[in-house]
């Protein structure tokens, strides 16, 4: 019988592309974070992606160095990034996923640029009309809430709301082993009957993909719920989505700093401080966005993630992670099966959704 080590030693190596020169840092927070990444994975390599002069000290037998000789900027506008710089950094790690070199491309660039590069070079999937972002937001439930979309598709129609849940249950799925998790369409109240006619169109096409299996749909949700964890999915537009996850990020900044000023004031501030320290260091570790960093685009016919542009080590390691666990789990393969599974619905015809939605109102 081989042991742990011989069987672990056994797996198949992941490779990832790493963007290292996007993001507000570059090399400066990438190089640190691939270092630590392959300190923990022994079964991971990483094609580190940039200029040559920056990547030339990064020395480690799991990785190499892919030359490209511009960078796309975060102010760029996606026609520079996607028609002028065809050398960029970000272009050669998701073309390393097309060629079949990576399993996975990470970045933190400009989010409309590296949708619009990954989305022309790796095409979407068969059923799948726009991808999403899906990040996690955490809940008081000790773990996380997937949300999508978080900013790629400001105006989505009840199809695209349809697609997001299928792509978001195979995330779910395939990240934490949960074959059947929970989605709920964000709204204005819980009610079947309120909501734009969107909404309501996509509650329907939701109903119908629980009754054939193809989700498990648990109804509308309201934007407490995402952090009660409510559901594991909360589905929603891109504009409401990404102005979700600023607002949440502001909001846990604003806590944590308030409870640092109230207890550093006086004697009797710090004294509290130091009796509830564990309380505190626990509550600032929950609210850490860095824990969260890395959300998948999905939909398209490869991986890629998306780290924030202002990440630290910390978080690029967590997006890095995030990249590596998705394509250990065959995220890829997850997500077409139950694209082809859900496929006679989400081809359904849009008269047959408007004489539902119209049976609504009888």
């Amino acid at each position: 019988m081989a042991s742990s080590s011989e069987t672990f030693s056994a797996r198949p190596v992941i490779t990832l592309s790493v963007d290292c020169m996007g993001g507000d840092h570059g090399t400066r927070v990438t190089l640190p974070a691939c270092l630590s990444f392959l300190e923990r994975h022994a079964d991971a390599a990483l094609l580190l992606v940039g200029a040559a002069a920056e990547l030339k000290d990064f020395s480690h037998p799991r990785a190499r160095v892919i030359e490209a000789t511009e960078v796309v900027g975060m102010d760029d506008p996606i026609e520079v990034a996607l028609r002028k710089k065809k050398d960029s950094s970000m272009r050669v790690a998701i073309q390393q996923v097309k060629d079949g070199a990576a399993q996975a491309a990470i970045s933190a660039g400009n989010t409309g640029a590296l949708m619009a590069i990954a989305r022309y070079l790796l095409k979407t999937l068969d059923g799948i009309d726009r991808p999403a972002i899906a990040p996690q937001l955490p809940n008081s439930k000790g773990g996380a809430t997937t949300v999508l979309d978080l900013g790629a598709n400001v105006d989505c129609d009840a199809e695209d709301l349809l697609q997001f849940a299928v792509l978001g249950s195979a995330l779910v799925s395939a990240l934490t082993g949960n074959e059947s998790p929970s989605v709920g369409l964000l709204n204005v109240g819980e009610e079947a009957i309120k909501g734009s006619e969107t909404i309501k169109k996509a509650s329907l096409l939701l109903r119908k993909a629980a009754s054939s299996k193809d989700l498990n749909f648990y109804g509308n949700v309201e934007g407490n719920d995402i952090f009660k964890g409510t559901t594991d999915i909360v589905v929603c537009d891109g504009f409401v989505g990404n102005v979700t996850l600023k607002a949440s990020e502001g909001v846990a900044a604003m806590i944590v700093e308030f409870l640092r000023i109230e207890y550093s004031n006086g004697i009797m501030g710090r004294l509290a401080a130091i009796v509830s320290y564990p309380v505190l260091k626990a509550l600032k570790r929950r609210l850490d966005h860095r824990r969260y960093n890395g959300a998948a685009l999905l939909g398209l016919r490869g991986l890629v993630f998306k780290s924030h542009g202002s990440a630290d080590q910390v978080a690029f390691g967590h997006a890095l992670d995030r990249a590596y666990d998705a394509a250990r789990n065959n995220l890829l393969d997850r997500v077409r099966a139950r694209i082809a599974h859900a496929a006679p619905l989400l081809a359904r015809e849009q008269s047959a959704m408007q004489a539902d939605v119209a049976a609504l109102h009888v």
